[in-house]
């Protein structure tokens, strides 16, 4: 009998920002990560490692390699900054490419991925792109992907950050971009290794947006995203009315969403292809 897939899930963010989120009723990103990844994957398991902590222990080697997949969460560092947090999370890129165990991730660490390989990242010219990236419309190549299977030409998916690839190295492919950022997704190859990474989150719902968006509310009225505070918390307000209750097409007609990021299934297409086409082939050959 075939078992099921053991992954490692790594959530860059620090402690402070760990709990800034959990203040705020936000899911911990490894946890949320973790709990996509076992109700994709019937009776897989998951273990989670910080590598912003400086106490972290990753696997290294044998233990490395003993993983089905290796999944990056979302992170509100910056990976242009020459910090240890940051330069520890490239070496451990580096690190899991050499391993050759299949990886997926969100935002941070499609980043992440891209430098480690060569690649180069930047502000974003145009600001934050927060909330929904809309119009994310597959290149010919990620047409062509199995990423994008079953997925639309053009979609919307949740998103929430501030840098972008700027520069993708040798044995990377740009697969989806909008007018706001030029690379939402990414493949790359890289020292026997495979990454397949979004910039947008799949991981997320309208839950989770509204916590993190609650956590940001004073940087995005900072940022113009809202006229004070009082209209960014009437906006969470609209995003957890929906979610309770997502046949309130006033909301979604108002929050202009639809089922791009309201159908959990479709919104983790990308999750489900890469289990199949990448671990599931992976696991397959190791038997």
């Amino acid at each position: 009998m075939s078992r099921a897939p053991k992954f490692l899930v790594i959530d860059g963010y620090t402690k402070s920002a760990r709990d800034e989120l959990a203040a705020g009723g936000a899911a911990v990103a490894g946890v949320l990560y973790a709990e996509m990844l076992k109700q994709a994957s019937k009776g897989s398991e998951c273990d989670i490692v910080y590598p912003s902590d400086p106490d972290a222990a990753l696997p290294a080697g044998q233990a490395l390699e003993g993983y089905d997949g290796i999944a990056w969460t979302g992170c509100s560092l910056t990976v242009f900054h020459d910090i240890p947090e940051v330069r520890a999370q490239i070496d451990f890129a580096r690190a899991c490419f050499e391993a050759g165990v299949p990886a997926f991730g969100s935002c941070w660490a499609a980043q992440v991925a891209v430098v480690a390989a060569g690649g180069k990242c930047d502000a974003n010219p145009n600001g934050r792109e927060m909330g929904v990236a809309r119009k994310i419309a597959l290149t010919p190549e990620g047409r062509a992907h199995p990423l994008y299977e079953g997925k639309a030409d053009v979609f919307d998916g949740f998103i929430s950050h501030d840098d972008e690839i700027t520069e993708l190295p040798q044995g990377a492919v740009r697969l989806a971009g909008n007018q706001f950022t030029h690379v939402q997704s990414v493949s790359v190859d890289y020292l026997g290794g495979k990454f397949w990474g979004l910039q947008y989150h799949p991981e997320y719902d309208l839950h989770e947006m509204a916590r993190l968006t609650w956590c940001r509310i004073d940087k995005l009225t900072r940022l113009g995203f809202f006229a004070d505070r009082q209209a960014g918390e009437e906006h969470v307000a609209l995003l957890e009315a929906l979610h309770e209750d997502p046949a309130r097409k006033d909301l979604a007609w108002v929050l202009g969403v639809d089922r791009d990021v309201m159908d959990e299934a479709y919104r983790r297409t990308e999750v489900r292809n890469w289990l199949k086409h990448l671990v599931l082939p992976v696991m397959a050959e190791r038997r």
